[in-house]
Formats: C-alpha cells, structure tokens, sequence
C-alpha cells in the first residue's frame, strides 16, 4: 500500500513539507492495521522523503508499528538537509523545491505554472547564480513559498527543532533498516539514524533490531556509480533486503539479515563487506597535517600531507570573491547530476584556480583502508566578519587523476553553535572543525591522498558574501572579496583525520 502525503497526488489537504507527516501517519498506522486480514503489524518502507514519513511517526510510538526502512534521508530537516553547518544547501534545496512545484502547480490544473517550474528546473544550474537567493524567481509562486520560510531560518531554530529525530533517539522504539549510498546528499543523516537507535533508542530490543546498509549510489537513480561490479552492487539487493527485513518482523521469519549490523560496499575493492557497528571499533584516527612553504595555492603548488607535525611554517594565503566561486565538481548533493552536483568526479577544474589551497600526500607505501567517519581541523583567520571554510577529501591515482571522496564546509559564524551564531573577529585566528561524514574505501599503495580547502563549494553551498550580512538578503554589490589565511605551524597543527582500520 502506497500513501500520498497530505497536499500531495490523491491526498486532500495543503501541502507543506514535514508540518503533518507525524499525525497523519500516526492515523494512516492505525488504520493499516485494522484492515481486514491484518494481522495488526505494520511496517514502513520508503526512501528520502518517504523516510521522514516513517521517522517523524515512529517518534510517537504508535501500537502496531513494527518494522521501519527509512532509505536515503536525513535524521533532521535543519543540518544535513537544508543547511550543512550553517551554509545553505543551495543545489538540492531550490532544486528540490522546484520539482515539488511542478506536481503541486499541476494539482491545480495551472498549465502555465507547471512549465514554468519544469524550465527552472532543467536550468536550475543557471538559477543557482541569481542574487539574493531571497529573490530566487523560479520560486516566487504560490507552491513553493516554504523555500523561502527556510531561508528565514538559517539557524537552527523551533522552526526546525520541532522535526528533529535526532533530538532524541529514546523516543523511537521500532526495528529499523537504514539504507545509504556513499554519494547520497543524506549519508551523514542516515548513518546518525542507525548509531543514535543503535545506541539511545527506546528498548534493547529495539537497539540490537537496527541495520545500516551502504551502497555505491546517489540518490537518483540508483546504479553503481563505483567500480565495475555493477550486477553485485545493483539496487534490486535493496528490494531483497527489504523483504527479508518484513519476513522477519511482521511474519517472523527467519532471516540472517541482523547477523552483521552493518554491510557496506567497500570503494577501492568492489565487494560488500559486513562490521559489527558504525564506526567499526578498530578504527583508529589518523592525522594527517597541512604542510607548505608558503604557496599550497593550486594543485601545483607545494602543498603536502603527512604524519609528521609541522614546526615553524608560513600560513598559505588566499583570496575568496563571492563572485568568483570554486565550483562544485561531483559530491553529495541531490536529485539528479545534471541539476546538482553528484557523485565522484575529476576535481582538476577547481584545484587548477589559485584560490584553491591543495594539499597532497606522498604515493603510499601499501594499501590503506579508511572505514568509519572523516573530518578536517583547521586553524584560520579571515578579515572579513563571516565567510565560509570548505574542505573536499580526494585520492589521487598513478595517473594524477584526483577524485572527490567526501566534502564539507563550515560557516564561520555558526563555528560554535548552530542555534546561537556569532560572527567573527576579523585577523583573529579561530579553530574549525569540518565534518566529512562517512567514509569506506581502499587506498591503494601507489595512490595519494588530497585535501582541498577552499572558501566556496558552489552550488552545492550558497555563496558567502563575507559581509556578516543576513545570509541569502544579499546581492553581489553587497559582498566584499575576503583575504583567508590557513595556518599550519606547531601552535596551529591543521590537519585531516582519517578512520584507518587493519586490513580484513
């Protein structure tokens, strides 16, 4: 049985998305098992937005619920959906809020609307340029005026709070089978939905009935984006998965499907590997520290990375023009690759500018297997009140082909608190910590690891206009060009972190 969510398809009611997805499926719940023939348990599938339907009314435990598969999604709606540490999730939110338009302008018959948002739509790589991102005119209709209620909110505020899962794990208490891909926009969110039940949620039971399965896809479609095992990575495992997932819980059936809690597919060597938890606990932190004389500007600069701390060094200096972004090539944004940037991709076109500072390993001596979660420390000061930090992790191959593994970025402003943001001191140096997310692929000896820091990810992230301004309020005339400065010396050791486990 398939539903439609309020407002949406067949569904009576105004469409705003996650306001009544917990009450209405908390109803739908009741009534499914009540139906004749039921057997009173019910269970959930569906993935992205399909998630949230399944989380946001599995947090009021109703009778009946007994197995959920929230696919793809997030465990909120502020970070990791809409924003990503304070900066706007610019290439999937108007993107995504431009399709709901089409089917909510064709709901109401209104031909004219329906090709309107469908043009902005297949150009919405060209519309990402428009400023402010409040006057964002694709958007401007009657169907998607929740864009720019999420632009009015770009701390984490009530607004976003009330629909939070990951607020409070204890308040679910349900099996679930949490399914990723490695370029999927919601990986970090679906990973923190399997360890916060894994580890918080409302029963025991419920802890040891929580599954996480990672896959080489994006979000749409779904097809190995990795490697050459195209048949052994196919997403129709997920439908057998999912079977066995509802043999278990509603028919109890046995099944081995919670033997390893986690499966993933390991990059590097194409083969699905099983791990007790998330992070595995053998994993082990690596620091690798920012190394330069001066001049890691562009891939052919002497940016370096290595295990050894650094003593005395000069701070690598760049300059960041809001109108002259670092474009995004590849990554985890969302929904389709011609709209929004997705999945690996040769990053040279961006670490060729020199407002792009690179870092890059020596050739490694064996293989190195990275599983578990990525992130980047980093000293820095800017002279401007606000600006953004950006950090792309790569491997480089023999041939010097360097691919974008996992990405972030942090908004100065909200470097402490993403409720209570303060800007900056301009020329002060300031500690950031930048979450990659989830990483699993072998490195194979041969192979370097890259780090690139930038100040703009763009459109995957909103342009920062360094002005310390009202985020999204501002055009290009407002911005000012910011002069960033990364340190990486003995009282400012910047370094990547990676999760090296012991080769299996």
């Amino acid at each position: 049985m398939c539903q439609d969510t309020r407002g949406r398809y067949a569904s009576e009611g105004e469409w705003y998305p996650f306001l009544n997805e917990a009450a209405d499926g908390r109803e739908t719940i009741a009534w499914a098992g009540q139906l004749p023939g039921a057997t009173g348990k019910v269970g959930m599938y569906g993935f992205s937005y399909g998630g949230a339907t399944q989380l946001l009314p599995a947090i009021h435990r109703p009778p009946g619920l007994a197995a959920i598969c929230p696919g793809m999604t997030g465990s909120q709606y502020y970070d990791g959906w809409t924003y990503n540490q304070g900066a706007f999730a610019l290439g999937f939110a108007a993107s995504w809020a431009l399709s709901l338009g089409i089917a909510s302008a064709a709901r109401r018959g209104d031909e004219a609307a329906v090709g309107a948002y469908a043009s902005a739509f297949s150009a919405a790589l060209d519309w990402h340029w428009v400023l402010p991102t409040t006057a964002y005119p694709p958007l401007k209709g009657e169907d998607t005026s929740y864009f720019f209620d999420w632009l009015e909110h770009p701390a984490y505020d009530e607004y976003w709070r009330r629909w939070s899962t990951d607020e409070d794990y204890s308040r679910l208490d349900v099996p679930g089978l949490h399914i990723a891909g490695w370029y999927d926009v919601f990986l970090s969110g679906t990973v923190r939905n399997f360890m916060g039940m894994r580890q918080g949620s409302g029963s025991q039971g419920s802890r040891d009935a929580q599954k996480l399965v990672i896959g080489p896809w994006y979000h749409i479609p779904w097809k190995p984006l990795v490697g050459q095992n195209a048949h052994a990575a196919s997403a129709l495992l997920v439908d057998d998965w999912q079977l066995q997932w509802f043999d278990l819980h509603l028919k109890g059936q046995q099944s081995s499907i919670l033997d390893s809690p986690v499966t993933f597919w390991l990059m590097g060597e194409d083969r699905w590997v099983d791990l007790p938890d998330w992070p595995p606990p053998d994993a082990a932190p690596m620091r690798m520290f920012m190394h330069s004389n001066g001049r890691a500007n562009s891939a052919v600069g002497d940016g370096s990375l290595s295990l050894a701390a650094p003593g005395t060094e000069p701070s690598d200096i760049f300059t960041y023009d809001p109108a002259t972004p670092i474009e995004s090539h590849g990554g985890h944004s969302c929904c389709f690759p011609t709209i929004a940037p997705m999945g690996p991709a040769d990053q040279s076109a961006s670490e060729q500018w020199h407002s792009m500072l690179v870092y890059t390993s020596d050739p490694l001596g064996g293989d190195l297997l990275l599983i578990g979660n990525a992130s980047v420390v980093l000293y820095a000061a800017t002279d401007a009140l606000d600006t953004d930090w950006t950090a792309r992790l790569c491997v480089v191959d023999e041939s010097g082909v360097s691919t974008n593994i996992q990405e972030g970025i942090v908004r100065a402003r909200y470097r402490d608190s993403l409720s209570e943001p303060t800007l900056l001191e301009p020329n002060h140096v300031y500690q950031y910590t930048i979450a990659l997310g989830p990483v699993g692929v072998r490195v194979a000896a041969g192979n370097r690891i890259r780090l690139d820091v930038s100040s703009s990810d763009f459109p995957q992230w909103d342009r920062n206009m360094n002005t310390g301004g009202p985020p999204g309020h501002e055009g290009i005339v407002e911005s000012c060009v910011a002069t960033q400065v990364v340190l990486h010396d003995s009282d400012h050791p910047s370094h990547l972190v990676l999760p090296v486990v012991s080769d299996r």
